[in-house]
């Protein structure tokens, strides 16, 4: 799993916003392609743990169970390197030569997919904390159990009247819906649509689903409108890649070399 040396950061929220049915009605076609789910994750910057020599750092299963042997993938940078810390203090010699490295999740979904692993690597998400906490809030604003919440909060703009009508924007020539991974990124976007457009803000409502549905849709549904899709990384992700950027001297709209593992590098055993 190589360090990301290319990488676009260029999100570009800007342009008309208005609501869109673009999940109500669509017409019902061919699955996404692999390539058209990897386009929609592409953006999307996460950190996984990798040794000196590229490959990823995994958990195996305690001696007698059975299982994948498991990579963590942590959609905040911060606690993968808190991560690092505590295993360089608990575990010096396993994490010796081990560094946090930026990824796409495109990357990490064709890791994932390819030959169906038949290595046996499975990639577990590690979700910002701050954000389930704060999906678990809207839940519970909205009536639902928030303690039922798993995996790596994600979060739109729904209109509160139409069922599956959700805030668009128009981003260059075309009309996506932004689906962000940090909730104060949708507040932040919802604060100026107030200033310009009050009523409008007024009728939305916060959703809160999680990435692992979103993805197994993308790779699953028949919905040809999931290809309009905007995933917005948290403010962390974006400022971190765009300051490694700048120190390695890359131009922004430059993408990632492929990372392709043959073998993992072992950790402690899976509890």
């Amino acid at each position: 799993m190589k360090s990301v040396v290319r990488w676009s950061t260029t999100v570009g929220l800007v342009g008309g916003i208005l609501l869109g049915s673009l999940f109500a009605g669509t017409a019902q076609v061919q699955a996404l392609t692999d390539e058209q789910v990897m386009e929609r994750l592409r953006p999307v910057p996460v950190f996984a743990l990798a040794g000196a020599d590229g490959q990823p750092l995994v958990a195996s299963p305690a001696e007698g169970q059975q299982g994948p042997s498991i990579a963590n993938v942590f959609i905040s940078q911060q606690d993968a390197q808190t991560f690092l810390s505590n295993l360089r203090e608990q575990n010096p010699e396993v994490a010796g030569g081990v560094q946090v490295v930026p990824v796409s999740l495109a990357e990490v979904y064709q890791l994932a997919n390819a030959n169906n692993r038949q290595d046996g690597l499975a990639f577990a998400f590690i979700p910002m904390q701050q954000q389930v906490e704060a999906a678990r809030t809207v839940l519970q604003q909205d009536g639902a159990n928030p303690t039922e919440f798993e995996g790596v909060p994600i979060f739109t703009a729904q209109s509160s009247t139409e069922e599956g009508v959700y805030l668009t924007i128009t981003r260059g020539e075309e009309q996506v819906i932004p689906i962000f991974l940090e909730r104060e990124g949708l507040q932040a976007m919802l604060d100026r649509l107030s200033q310009v457009e009050p009523e409008l803000a007024s009728s939305l409502v916060v959703e809160v689903d999680n990435l692992e549905g979103l993805i197994e849709e993308l790779k699953t549904s028949d919905n040809e409108a999931l290809n309009q899709i905007l995933l917005v990384p948290p403010r962390e992700s974006i400022e971190f890649i765009q300051s490694l950027q700048q120190r390695q001297g890359q131009r922004p709209g430059q993408q990632p070399a492929p990372a392709r593992p043959n073998q993992q590098r072992r950790q402690q055993p899976a509890q």
